[in-house]
Formats: C-alpha cells, sequence, structure tokens
C-alpha cells in the first residue's frame, strides 16, 4: 500500500511538471522576455556570479562620489544675523551702524520681516564709567517660504559683505529639527593665553578653507574692565580680608539688597547704595575705605587699574575651552569634516592645547553608528525569521543576498540625482532590508514547492522565476511610484526627511528587483543544483548496491 502511494505521488508530481512544462510553452508577453534571460543565466551560472560581483565592485568605486550630511536643510524661512561692533560703542553709534544692516536686509528680495535688538545686559564696571553696552546687535530675520532658502542665504551674506565700518557680521540660519549644520572644533587649553592663540590659529586657517561659508568663533574679544587687586599685607593692618574689602567695594559700586518690605500686599526689595557712586577710576582709587585708625584711600590698601580681559571665561574639566564654528559651502558634510580634519593635522596649536571635532560631524557619526548596528540587527532578525520559517539555514543566506544588491541603486541614484546620504537615507535602507527580502522569499518558496513536487533544481528555479516574474513587478513598481512624488521633493517643509528616504528606496529596489530576478535563481541552483547532484549520486550509488549485492573478490 505505500509503495502504492509512493507511485501516486510520483505520477502527481510528473503531472504537475507536465502542466508546468505546458505553460511555460505559451509564454506571456512579459514572460517571453524573462525567460530567455533566466536560460541563459542557468547555463552560465559562473559567468552570472562574477558580473554580479563586478556591480558590486561597481557600486563600492561609486561610494567616494556619494554627498553625505547629517539631516540636510530643513527648509525654516527664518535667520539669524549677528552684528558685533566694538566695546563702549554708545547706543547712537549701535543704531547708527544697525539702520545701514536693516536697510540691507530689507532690500534683499524675498526677505519679509526683519527685527532688530540693540544693546545687552552686561553690567561691568568699564560699561558703566564708558556709558556704552558690549556693541552686540541680533537681527531675527523671517523669508518668504516659496524662496531658495540657501540661495537668499548666500544671498544675504554677500549683500553683508559689502557693508563696511559695520563691524563684524555673521549669519546663522535658525535651528530646527536638525539643528546647525555647522562643523564645530572645540578647543581645550591650560591657559587663556594659549587659547586665544590657538583659537586664532584654527580660525584664520579655516578661514583659508574653499569649502567653508563662514568661519566663526565664540571666544569673546578681550574688553577693558577696572581691577581692584588688593594688597593683603596693607589690608590686614587696616583690618580687612580680601573678601571684606572687595565686598565694600562692590557695595559702593552697585546697590546692595538687604531685605524686603509689604507695601499695600506688594512686595518690595530694599537696597542700600552709594550716595556718590565713583565715576571713573580716579574716584574709584580715591573711595575712602573706614578703618580702625580712620578712613583711608582704596588705592592705599590695592591696586586699581584698568585692564584687559575676557567677558566671559568657559571651561570644560577645569580647563579653559572655546568652539571654533565653520559653516560649509556645500550640503556635503563628510568631504567637509574631512577638510577640516587635514586641517586641524596641518596646524600647530601650543602645548597642552587640544582641537577636536564636534558639531554635526560628531552628530553624523553617532547617528551613522547607530542605524548601522540597527541595520546589522535587522538582518540578524530576518535571518532568525528565515530559517524557522524554511527549516535550514543555507536558504536564508542565499535570501540575504538581495541586501547589498539594494545598495547599488541606493547609492548609484543618490550619486546621480546629487541628494546627500543622511540619517532619512539610513532609514530607507532599513526599510529596505525588509522589502527586498520579501522579494526573494516569494521567489524561493515556489522554487521550493516545485522541488517538494519531484521537479528538478533547474527546472523548478525556471518555473519559479517565471512564475513570480509578475507579482515581484507589480509589487516593487507599486512601491516605487507610490515614492515618486517623495523623491520629487513636493511634499513641503518635510521633504528634508522624505526626499532621500524616497530616492534610496526607489534606487535600492530598482537594483535589487533587477538582481533578485538574475542572480538569486543562478545562486541557488548553484549551491542547491549541486546538493542534489550529489545525492542523485548517492541514490544512484545505493541502488547499485542493491542491485549487485555480491562483494567484489
Amino acid at each position: 500500500m505505500a509503495a502504492a502511494t509512493g507511485e501516486v505521488a510520483t505520477r502527481r508530481g510528473r503531472k504537475s511538471g507536465v502542466e508546468e512544462e505546458d505553460e511555460l510553452d505559451h509564454p506571456t508577453l512579459l514572460q517571453k522576455g524573462y525567460l530567455p534571460i533566466i536560460n541563459w543565466t542557468l547555463k552560465h551560472s559562473v559567468a552570472t556570479i562574477l558580473l554580479a560581483v563586478l556591480v558590486l565592485g561597481g557600486t563600492l568605486a561609486l561610494v567616494p562620489f556619494m554627498k553625505t550630511n547629517f539631516l540636510g536643510d530643513s527648509g525654516q524661512n527664518t535667520l539669524s544675523v549677528s552684528q558685533q561692533l566694538p566695546v563702549g560703542t554708545s547706543l547712537d553709534a549701535q543704531d547708527a551702524a544697525a539702520t545701514q544692516v536693516e536697510d540691507a536686509l530689507r532690500s534683499i528680495e524675498g526677505i519679509d520681516t526683519v527685527q532688530v535688538t540693540i544693546g545687552s545686559s552686561g553690567n561691568s564696571l568699564f560699561s558703566a564709567f564708558a556709558g556704552g553696552g558690549e556693541g552686540g546687535i541680533t537681527y531675527s530675520v523671517t523669508t518668504d517660504e516659496s524662496a531658495d532658502q540657501e540661495a537668499l542665504q548666500d544671498t544675504v551674506r554677500s549683500e553683508l559683505a559689502d557693508i563696511t565700518g559695520a563691524g563684524e557680521i555673521e549669519l546663522a540660519a535658525a535651528g530646527g529639527f536638525g539643528g546647525s549644520s555647522d562643523i564645530e572644533v572645540d578647543i581645550t587649553a591650560p591657559d587663556q593665553d594659549a587659547l586665544q592663540e590657538a583659537t586664532d590659529a584654527i580660525t584664520n586657517a579655516g578661514k583659508d578653507l574653499d569649502g567653508m561659508r563662514q568661519v566663526t568663533n565664540n571666544l569673546s574679544d578681550s574688553r577693558p574692565y577696572v581691577a581692584v587687586q588688593v594688597d593683603r599685607d596693607s589690608a590686614a593692618a587696616a583690618g580687612y580680608s580680601e573678601v571684606a574689602l572687595g565686598g565694600f567695594v562692590s557695595q559702593a559700586m552697585q546697590p546692595t539688597t538687604t531685605g524686603t518690605i509689604v507695601i499695600d500686599e506688594t512686595t518690595l526689595n530694599i537696597y542700600i547704595a552709594t550716595e556718590n557712586q565713583p565715576a571713573s577710576i580716579e574716584e574709584l582709587s580715591a573711595l575712602e575705605v573706614p578703618t580702625l585708625l580712620g578712613p583711608v584711600r582704596l588705592d592705599s590698601l590695592a591696586s586699581v587699574e584698568e585692564v584687559d580681559g575676557p567677558s566671559t571665561i568657559t571651561s570644560v574639566r577645569g580647563q579653559r575651552s572655546a568652539t571654533v564654528a565653520l559653516t560649509p559651502a556645500s550640503d556635503n558634510i563628510g568631504t567637509a569634516s574631512a577638510e577640516v580634519a587635514t586641517m586641524l593635522d596641518e596646524t600647530d596649536l601650543p602645548a597642552g592645547t587640544t582641537a577636536t571635532l564636534g558639531g554635526v560631524t560628531a552628530d553624523q557619526g553617532t547617528a551613522f553608528q547607530q542605524l548601522g548596528l540597527a541595520m546589522l540587527a535587522a538582518i540578524l532578525i530576518v535571518y532568525i525569521v528565515m530559517v524557522a520559517t524554511f527549516r535550514s539555514l543555507r536558504q536564508p543566506l542565499l535570501l540575504l543576498i538581495s541586501v547589498p544588491f539594494a545598495a547599488t541603486g541606493a547609492i548609484a541614484l543618490q550619486v546621480i540625482t546629487g541628494v546627500p546620504l543622511g540619517v532619512a537615507s539610513l532609514i530607507g535602507v532599513l526599510m529596505l532590508i525588509g522589502v527586498v527580502v520579501t522579494n526573494a522569499i516569494v521567489l524561493v518558496d515556489l522554487v521550493n514547492q516545485y522541488r517538494a513536487r519531484g521537479m528538478a533544481v533547474t527546472d523548478a528555479v525556471r518555473h519559479g522565476s517565471s512564475r513570480r516574474l509578475r507579482p515581484i513587478l507589480m509589487t516593487a513598481l507599486a512601491t516605487i511610484f507610490a515614492l515618486v512624488p517623495m523623491a520629487l521633493g513636493i511634499t513641503g517643509h518635510g521633504g528634508f526627511i522624505s526626499q532621500p528616504l524616497a530616492i534610496v528606496v526607489i534606487g535600492g529596489l530598482i537594483s535589487s528587483t533587477v538582481l533578485t530576478l538574475v542572480v538569486l535563481p543562478t545562486l541557488y541552483n548553484l549551491v542547491e543544483g549541486a546538493r542534489e547532484r550529489r545525492q542523485n549520486r548517492h541514490d544512484a550509488k545505493e541502488r547499485a548496491e542493491v542491485a549487485d549485492p555480491t562483494p567484489a573478490t
């Protein structure tokens, strides 16, 4: 009975093969174009695999031509302009300088509104004496949403560069979802002089780079201030410590809060102020300080002089620090970062000074590393799922051959369109891993079904590939055409994320679909066909031994 059942099963398998042969005798128009290709690749498997390896080699050769960035331009229609005038500049002079910049901004086509802020909240002693502020002016600019924001920024920079006698003017796009696109160099030094020297050296070297649009640093210019250096011995003889004498001078220069009082249910602060505050260095030097021996001049207990020093001090782990920001002239952050790194290696810095890349370069490196790990995890998870589905360790590896070929189209299309590889692009690659493997699973699953019916590997591959050609192409084309609007950048302000993602998916689907329909069947035929031939030889040997059990003499 078992033998009869096996015979029936064999006959069914043969009948199915005859039916499939009949179907291929009348192929569709799509199959007529595909069958000659698959027949040639199955007959020339080694040549096909070598061609596939050459394609992957060409993909690697395209990598240096591909731009890279973090998130790209977010398309926000706001700008920030800062204008720095010499310290102590009067408000009238600041207003006159701001008028020049404001008029230049308003005359640029594409700028809607300009908001100007003059002055600061600086409260240094010298500002009180000179009657001027720190000379900082800021402009908040709103542009036309329909304008080309990058081109408009270049126009603003060129127009502002033509203004003379208005101090230092800097432009920065308002930080949005992607933050700043500046490459930052973080500098640390053991003292202020070394920090100033290193910052100046890197700033000047950065300005000589052709790939940089703007180079700035946050190291405040030195500004004059009144320094009161206490003579410890003289102060101690008069009954003062350094802290006590410093507190007395501070109280003489500015009101001191001593408490609060409630009047008509309103809490008010109580200040004690000197009746005649010193208005010059000479008056401060002559300030009377009460002692046990009677009042004495301040300059008899401390030196009072005007010195230069930084208005702000930034430190990292106990060392003075500064940041040089370099704005790339293009959207290729990878090339610009390499250019800055080379510049740092060639710049001589003072002993004990360090300079490291930060800003968008550090953000890009961290994001790429994390997404790279996510892609490896995705491939591993897909492999585990396929092992459980196919109950084989070998066939899931064959299916994963579609993944590197997805990179071929993705990289090629990015090089052709000039869209940089960024975080959004790598998210598209994560999507591709699942999509391209799905097409491969559909194809191999049908091939396995034909083999289970008794069909030879080569015939099963030919029939399975031709039968799955139409659904695989339909799935890929539907996804590609659905992403075309995103790839064309007509999705509004979200285009800085959607366009790179769509281009990667479209390019990856095109290459992986074509090569999956050609390379995967060939590779499957090589691996499983070799296994089938070994099994056939083994079965033939066993049949020969059964037919002739007499041992050789």
